[in-house]
């Protein structure tokens, strides 16, 4: 304890000593001490610029095209090929060749009936009596019956041509070659003729209109049809079919049952606007002994004709019925005045002397015959080629 409060009081001393003692050296140069460089700051990262690669074009593969699609083959249609009418000489030429084969009276029984040595009463009633199975009717039976009588007691001949020759000479003069058969088929007033065709049902009114038409063309004609029978369904397609055939534009309606004066009148300003030589409307056909048909009948020519005169009104009628025919003949004239008659199937197993008796009766002219199912079997009638024909053997 002593110590440590004697050392505690020298201590003081002891270092002042010391410092006396450092005080007589050489002061060494003080000893800089350079602070220590700062240590570099560490460059900053360098931030990695983003280097844009060159855009890889990805490799697009092209997607094989679609195989065209084939074209729809174009099939083109056969243009109509129009068809050209036959001349009316070829039409008479068959017509004489038809009625050759058939078992008409004049050229089977009657020639041989006048050729006998000896043709007493007996045989002039055999005579008419195959004059009237030939339709030619009562009183020109009578008639010709007499004339032929006449003739062969004058001249005494029984010379099969010489009776033949007299049988065509009396027969062409009962048909009447004077009679003006022709069609009226010329423009008048600066518009189309018009030709309206009638009858009762059955006898062939459509296609004797188409075959018309044909006949027409033959001659250089530029015509229109008129579908004014609007109550068979197929009687419009059926003579657009005809109008096809030739050429011909058919006005008709798409409503079945339409007013068919109305069709009747718009085919004819049809042809008006067209320039068209002749119009042919066919009608309905119906019955004669029905007033409220043939009224109407009468109708459509009147609405026809506030735009131009139905020059022409053929009443078709089948040779075959006879004369059953007269009676409706006698029925159309008076409701619409029948200018001409057509008769169809005129082809051997009708009967030629209805010609006679339709004239006689009627004061109306045959104008055309059909002679059967073809195209071009209508022809002109012409008296002399006609008689020629039944006389053909």
């Amino acid at each position: 304890m002593e110590l440590l409060i004697i050392f505690a009081f020298l201590a003081p001393v002891i270092v002042g000593i010391g410092s006396v003692v450092a005080l007589d050296r050489p002061m060494p140069e003080p000893k800089v001490i350079e602070p220590p460089a700062p240590a570099p700051e560490p460059e900053p990262e360098a931030v990695p610029v983003p280097v844009e690669e060159p855009a890889v074009e990805e490799e697009v593969v092209a997607e094989p095209e679609p195989a065209p699609e084939p074209e729809p083959e174009v099939v083109e249609e056969p243009a109509v090929e129009l068809e050209t009418p036959a001349p009316a000489a070829g039409r008479l030429a068959r017509l004489r060749a038809r009625l050759a084969k058939s078992n008409n009276v004049f050229s089977k029984g009657l020639l041989a009936l006048l050729a006998q040595d000896d043709i007493d009463e007996d045989v002039w009633d055999e005579i008419e009596e195959n004059l009237l199975m030939s339709d030619l009717g009562a009183d020109p039976a009578m008639e010709l019956v007499e004339r032929l009588k006449e003739r062969v007691t004058v001249e005494g001949t029984r010379d099969t041509e010489t009776v033949r020759e007299m049988l065509r000479e009396e027969l062409i003069a009962m048909v009447d070659p004077e009679m003006d058969r022709r069609l009226a088929a010329t423009r008048k007033d600066d518009k189309p003729a018009v030709m309206m065709v009638v009858g009762v049902n059955g006898v062939g009114k459509t296609t004797t209109v188409g075959k018309l038409a044909r006949v027409l063309v033959a001659e250089d004609r530029k015509v229109i049809l008129g579908a004014a029978d609007t109550f068979r369904a197929a009687a419009a397609e059926q003579l657009t079919t005809w109008g096809e055939r030739v050429g011909v534009n058919t006005v008709r309606s798409d409503q079945e049952g339409a007013d068919p004066a109305s069709v009747a009148f718009s085919a004819v300003e049809e042809g008006i606007n067209e320039e068209s030589d002749v119009v042919l409307v066919d009608t309905a056909g119906r019955l004669h002994s029905k007033a409220n048909l043939m009224e109407e009948l009468g109708k459509v020519k009147r609405v026809t004709e506030k735009q131009a005169e139905v020059g022409e009104v053929l009443l078709v009628i089948d040779a075959t019925t006879g004369q059953n025919g007269l009676a409706q003949a006698k029925v159309f004239t008076e409701a619409v005045n029948v200018t001409g008659i057509v008769l169809t199937k005129l082809d051997g197993t009708a009967k030629g002397g209805i010609v006679v008796a339709i004239q006689r009766q009627l004061g109306v002219p045959v104008k055309l015959i059909g002679l059967g199912e073809g195209a071009d079997d209508l022809a002109p009638f012409e008296a002399e080629a006609f008689v020629d024909a039944l006389l053909a053997s």
